[in-house]
């Protein structure tokens, strides 16, 4: 009986050995690849997950087993689709119905390819991979690097929305965390038919894992009388107790509230003019890549050109702006900044990233401070549209917004009575100035009870009739809700007992800047009871006054202006889920989860609509769009939020809108309207003002969402110019405009969760095979008809518009025709903005209406742009209810054949309560032959539809 025990274990051991020395492992949702050569850091084991035809999750990690998953981006409940696995040579090979993950045995390198074998994407020789072992807070974790090839035409669009007005990242770098103004979603577009989702919360980069270095750890610095060591700094003031002040600097950074100290100690800065000159000199050829970080009013000069014009920015909210420059090693550069603080309290910073090495030059580099493995999403898809697909099929279906949203929001820093904010809705009716919605921001409080979610009762005497009134006027009322708490209120007592604060703040006694400024922190969005506990104080306050939505300010978590990256970390930490450095990045997202699953909870009918500062991967499944946060009132800052909206856009959030205007205001346009409200004189400054403003509601008549905010001087029309004005006309006619529009923008919002579409479009996303739009970040689409070119210099007049290939375009104010596939300087008058549109475009065009729901569409002028054949398939529903997804909406189709010159209009599919059973539509054709200016009533043939389908002849 011994021998065949023995046997038995000896088949066992050996069942075992093979198992254990096996090279790859197939599991039930893909293939785990045991590296046979792994390298020093490198992976040990790689996964990849079949989530699709078109989706693959690869995860790979240096230790012997994956730690346990868990997403915070990712929706549960994905299911895999049928795959296969065979052996190719020395490689693993998985396969799809779409595509093909290559996986080398040896390295565990990926290569993904077509179903006709061409490669896609794929990552470094050997992998790409490294892990560094890191620790915080007591918890191991690896800073993570990952390579991809990139070819030199590749192009890269999303990480969500920065201001250095940056838009092809190919050959760029950029820091992903939140920050006011800068909002980090780890996710890319390429030209190449691919996305990639980076799964990772902490601090990370994008095309340079490398931090900014000073200037002296990178160039050898000289004074400007030629002596090594750094450069000169000149600070001249105008206070007389001290004027001037001269000495050595070895570095420019003068960034946050700690660093900021090593600037002169007692010179007074505010209007002071300060200098750093001298020469610096590389050690190595290449490009250069340096970041200005800046308060107050600049300049840069390097080898005497201004490659940095002048710009400015509020003392207390800095922003970046990147630059690049060729320098030759042992070539001595001149340098010189022109520096004016604007404030007691400036921030100012310069510095550099020297070239990539060679062998990284030709790369997509992803970086993350602090992972349990590497995890990301690859994304086949044939269009741009296909790949924000399968980003939403991975993080969540964007909701249909409420359809008051699409229309016109005025805000202010801020209504400060119950009167105020009633007195302003009521001057836009009586003006006829089409709105729906009016925001309260923040501290409608007590000023000393932030987080009570009450009202300061002397300002706000009646807030349930306030609220009744402004729904009595057809208007929406958002109120600014903040994560914030005071320590002595009850609501902060309330999550301090669970251990939902975050207490560094208030152990630090870090005073805000209200009053005498008072203590408090923020909660922890990343427990889930403390979630649930926000919901609930919102619920029993705010809720029953029947507030419509909800404005989630501050939301990156912004605890303290202007600190440091590990004091921000320590404020914000630690989490529920471990610490902030490993959680660094995602506090809007569970912030946004905690409103939207709240409210859907209590009142599962009423669309729910937030508005955040920040914002992360799988956002937009909350039903929360972002704003791009306390921008400042300059072209520049205008030119900035083009780029920036349309990156945000393709990082797979479909709705962004931002300060028409900009919030954080130049001291010499609030002097120019206090002059005015004396003399009643327009200055120089102030008719500046007014066509800033006026091109700014051109453009964001365009914006997924349009909205007004900021600042003294007031941004209502009528505060920024009187009637008869042309910066008052502009804004009416845009904002009509906007309103007649609202069938199509409806109808760009359902297409966004039925058809997964983006509503803002870079060029790009449409006109692919043309290559010169690949860099065009001043043009966008807003939907498929219309292409705008918004104007961002003062007094300019005209500008250069690109008309992309393979279609023709008609000017929407004449319906002229443009042949596609040219460059041409078009008029751009003060009350109008170049606006195009496609050949094959159908436009339907709405009835006045002051707010969006006066009355349904009874009559529809189709405008119908002849040259191509085209389509576009009316979306309409209740408009506030989540009907549409029990299938409670309709569509009607119109479909134009160019060679037949017919348009055909559908049958309508689908119903819902208060649907129009009959209608009139007025179809107005355009053509090269017969141009039609636009009207907003014509004369076109008109057809009575009962639902059922016709054929028409134009």
């Amino acid at each position: 009986m011994k021998k065949p025990t023995r046997l038995l274990n000896l088949l066992v051991l050996l069942t075992l050995a093979a198992c254990a020395e096996s090279p790859y492992q197939k599991i039930d949702d893909g293939i785990i690849i045991n590296v046979e050569q792994p390298q020093d850091a490198g992976a040990r084991r790689v996964r990849l997950q079949v989530l699709g035809d078109k989706l693959i999750h690869v995860s790979a990690t240096p230790e012997k087993e994956f730690p346990r998953d868990s997403s915070l981006i990712i929706v549960p409940g994905l299911q895999t689709v049928p795959f296969s696995i065979e052996d190719i040579g020395d490689s693993v090979m998985l396969s799809t119905a779409k595509l093909k993950a290559v996986v080398s045995r040896s390295d565990g390198g990926i290569r993904f390819k077509d179903k006709a074998g061409k490669v896609i994407l794929a990552e470094k020789q050997g992998g790409g991979r490294s892990f560094t072992p890191i620790e915080a807070d007591g918890t191991k974790g690896y800073s993570v690097r990952q390579l991809f090839d990139s070819p030199a035409d590749e192009a890269f669009y999303g990480l969500g929305q920065h201001q250095a007005d940056e838009f092809n990242y190919k050959g760029k770098s950029e820091e992903l965390f939140q920050y006011n103004t800068k909002v980090s979603v780890p996710f890319i577009v390429s030209n190449k038919n691919y996305g990639l989702l980076w799964d990772s919360y902490s601090l990370s980069r994008f095309g340079d894992s490398r931090e900014y270095r000073q200037l002296n750890e990178t160039f050898i610095l000289y004074d400007k009388e030629g002596r090594q060591g750094g450069l000169t700094g000149t600070y001249v003031s105008p206070a007389p107790e001290r004027p001037r002040l001269e000495r050595k600097e070895e570095s420019l950074y003068f960034e946050d509230i700690k660093t900021i100290r090593n600037l002169p100690e007692n010179f007074p800065l505010k209007e002071a003019d300060v200098t750093y000159e001298g020469t610096i000199e590389a050690q190595h050829d290449g490009t250069y890549r340096f970041i200005l970080y800046y308060a107050g009013y600049v300049k840069v000069y390097l080898n005497d050109e201004l490659v940095v014009p002048e710009r400015w920015r509020t003392a207390w909210n800095p922003n970046s702006y990147k630059f690049t420059f060729d320098l030759e090693s042992g070539k001595k550069v001149p340098l010189r900044i022109e520096w004016k603080p604007d404030g007691g309290k400036s921030y100012f910073g310069l510095r550099v990233q020297p070239p990539l090495e060679e062998e990284e030059q030709d790369s997509q580099i992803w970086w993350s401070e602090m992972n349990k493995k590497i995890d990301y999403y690859f994304v086949y898809g044939e269009s741009m549209d296909e790949i924000i697909g399968g980003y939403r099929t991975l993080t969540g279906k964007s909701r249909i917004m409420p359809k008051w949203a699409m229309g016109f929001w005025q805000s202010r820093e801020r209504y400060k009575t119950q009167d105020e904010i009633l007195g302003t809705l009521k001057e836009f009716r009586d003006r006829k100035i089409p709105i729906d919605n009016i925001v309260l921001d923040w501290n409608h409080w007590p000023e000393d009870a932030w987080g009570s979610h009450e009202f300061d009762k002397s300002r706000f005497p009646d807030p349930k009739a306030m609220v009744d009134s402004i729904h009595a006027m057809h208007g929406k009322m958002m109120i600014s809700v903040w994560p914030k708490f005071y320590a002595t209120t009850e609501h902060y007592k309330e999550f301090d007992s669970k251990g939902w604060m975050y207490r560094q703040a208030v152990k630090d006694s870090i005073r805000d800047w209200v009053g005498p400024g008072y203590v408090g922190s923020f909660y922890d969005a990343y427990a889930p009871g403390a979630r649930k506990l926000f919901w609930n104080q919102i619920y029993e306050h705010y809720y029953p006054l029947g507030i419509d939505a909800w404005w989630m300010d501050a939301s990156e978590p912004n605890i303290l202006d202007c600190t440091d990256m590990e004091y921000r970390k320590a404020l914000s930490g630690p989490t529920a889920l471990g610490s902030s450095t490993e959680y660094f990045n995602a506090y809007a997202l569970m912030n946004a989860e905690a409103i939207y699953e709240g409210q859907r909870s209590v009142d599962p009918d009423k669309r729910v609509f937030l508005l955040t500062r920040s914002g992360f991967a799988g956002l937009q499944r909350y039903s929360t769009a972002t704003w791009s946060g306390d921008i400042a009132t300059r072209w520049e800052d205008m030119k900035a939020q083009i780029s920036a909206g349309l990156n945000f856009a393709m990082s797979g959030i479909p709705y962004w809108t931002m300060d028409i205007g900009g919030f954080c205001v130049e001291s010499r346009y609030v002097g120019a309207q206090l002059e005015y409200d004396r003399s009643g004189k327009e200055n120089a400054d102030l008719k500046e003002w007014r066509e800033l403003n006026a091109r700014w509601y051109q453009f964001g008549a365009f914006a997924p969402l349009y909205r007004a905010h900021g600042q003294f001087p007031y941004r209502e029309p009528w505060h920024i110019a009187p009637e008869g004005h042309p910066a008052y006309d502009a804004i009416l006619y845009y904002t009509d405009l906007r309103y007649r529009l609202m069938p199509y923008i409806y109808t760009l919002s359902g297409m966004t969760y039925f058809d997964d579409y983006t509503m803002m479009r870079p060029l790009v996303m449409d006109f692919g095979d043309d290559k010169k739009v690949e860099n065009i970040s001043d043009q966008f689409m807003f939907g498929p008809a219309f292409m705008v070119c918004p104007v961002y210099q003062y007094q300019a007049r005209s500008r250069e518009v690109y008309f992309p290939d393979g279609t023709n375009w008609y000017d929407f104010y004449t319906g002229q025709s443009v042949t596609g596939g040219q460059q041409l300087k078009v008029d751009a008058p003060y009350d109008r903005i170049p606006l195009y549109i496609r050949e094959g475009a159908i436009i339907p065009i709405g009835p006045d209406i002051q707010y969006s729901d006066e009355k349904p569409a009874e009559t529809i002028v189709l405008y119908v742009y002849r040259g191509q054949n085209g389509s576009f398939t009316l979306y309409e529903d209740e408009g506030v209810n989540y009907n549409y997804e029990k299938g409670d909406y309709s569509t009607i189709s119109f479909n134009y054949n160019d060679t037949e010159g017919t348009l055909t209009i559908g049958e309508r599919k689908g119903a819902f309560d208060g649907m129009l059973r009959e209608r009139k539509f007025i179809i107005v054709p355009v053509s090269r032959e017969d141009p039609r200016s636009f009207q907003y009533t014509d004369q076109g043939k008109q057809v009575n539809y009962d639902g059922k389908q016709q054929i028409i002849e134009l």
